[in-house]
């Protein structure tokens, strides 16, 4: 299958004020993340990922079983999940606060929607396309901390499938899927700003765990359109870098990632079947890309959300299991 950079497209996306496609070097401030099947947040203190055991601290219900939530820090204590797919495998519009309290549902998206690729800009949420009833969908969603949405713009193409994450005040789209091409492009969004592709990935990239932290993307797994990977990669979006740090012991997609003590988590996903799906969670040290077991999942779960709600903590949503099960769960995750 043909793939495709979205810098060749050519189109410009629209994102309060976004101008034209152009390649250029994005900022390098301080990291914060979110992801797409997942999302995440803050990162934490440094630690040994050999040291780094993640367990579960707390556990709570959401309001209705979801998979493929996008979920997303704000800032501020707020959590927000975005769309997924319920448990009759429909795209629901819902957006849930998964904090500060109780996990209730405080808004909707323009349009139900599963897939999607979030991250936080300016105590915000934007979310990236996503998977319709009818396809995939080209528009930038902003949604803001108290549940309300809006379109405020368009990406190059119809995608869904991608992953997100914030470095300082820019937000990074990674792969996806068009309604025919898996895309290797990874794009700066920054409001106001024009639009950049500042990477080209080694393959295709669809489902990946992705996390932000000290001003690289780290990218975990995922499927080429195809297969399941098994290369955990770190993007420079500065230097337009794309390096493999590490090799996962199977082929994962459908995961989530997250940061923890200073570590890059891969939570849960599955390999090329679907009743595949692990309960592992691996930390890779950004730095040297060792790779250590960190703890598990109280079950096995693929299309999970996850985020790092504060520097111990990393808030898991949702997901689904090998039997097919739609989970309502929502786990605190903290290190000892």
């Amino acid at each position: 299958m043909k793939t495709a950079s979205l810098l060749a497209l050519a189109v410009a996306v629209a994102l309060g004020g976004c101008g034209g496609t152009s390649p250029g070097a994005s900022t390098n401030a301080p990291a914060q993340t979110a992801g797409s099947t997942t999302s995440t947040s803050a990162a934490g203190h440094p630690a040994s990922p050999a040291a780094l055991h993640v367990r579960v601290v707390a556990r709570g219900t959401l309001p209705a079983p979801v998979q493929l939530p996008a979920v997303v820090a704000t800032g501020g204590g707020t959590v927000l999940a975005l769309g997924g797919l319920s448990s009759a495998d429909a795209s629901v519009s819902d957006v849930v606060r998964l904090a500060p309290g109780t996990p209730r549902v405080v808004g909707h998206l323009p349009v139900a929607a599963h897939d999607l690729g979030v991250a936080a800009l300016q105590s915000k949420a934007y979310a990236f396309g996503g998977g319709t009833a009818s396809g995939p969908i080209d528009t930038v969603t902003t949604v803001t901390p108290s549940g309300a949405a809006h379109v405020s713009g368009h990406l190059p193409v119809a995608m869904s499938d991608t992953s997100a994450a914030t470095i300082g005040d820019t937000a990074y789209v990674i792969g996806g899927y068009t309604t025919t091409t898996p895309l290797r492009s990874v794009l700066a969004i920054r409001p106001g700003h024009a639009t950049r592709d500042v990477a080209t990935l080694p393959h295709p990239l669809r489902y990946a765990a992705v996390a932000a932290i000290g001003g690289r993307l780290l990218i975990a797994g995922g499927t080429d359109g195809s297969n399941a990977r098994r290369e955990v990669l770190s993007v420079d979006p500065v230097a337009h870098r794309v390096k493999v740090i590490a090799h996962l012991p199977a082929a994962l997609g459908h995961a989530a990632g997250a940061v923890l003590g200073g570590q890059f988590l891969i939570l849960g996903g599955r390999g090329d079947g679907l009743t595949s799906q692990r309960a592992t969670i691996w930390a890779v040290d950004p730095g040297t890309g060792r790779l250590r077991r960190a703890g598990r999942l109280p079950v096995a779960l693929s299309d999970l959300g996850a985020v790092t709600a504060s520097s111990d903590r990393v808030l898991v949503a949702g997901g689904r299991d090998a039997t097919g099960r739609v989970y309502d769960e929502l786990w605190t995750l903290g290190a000892r």
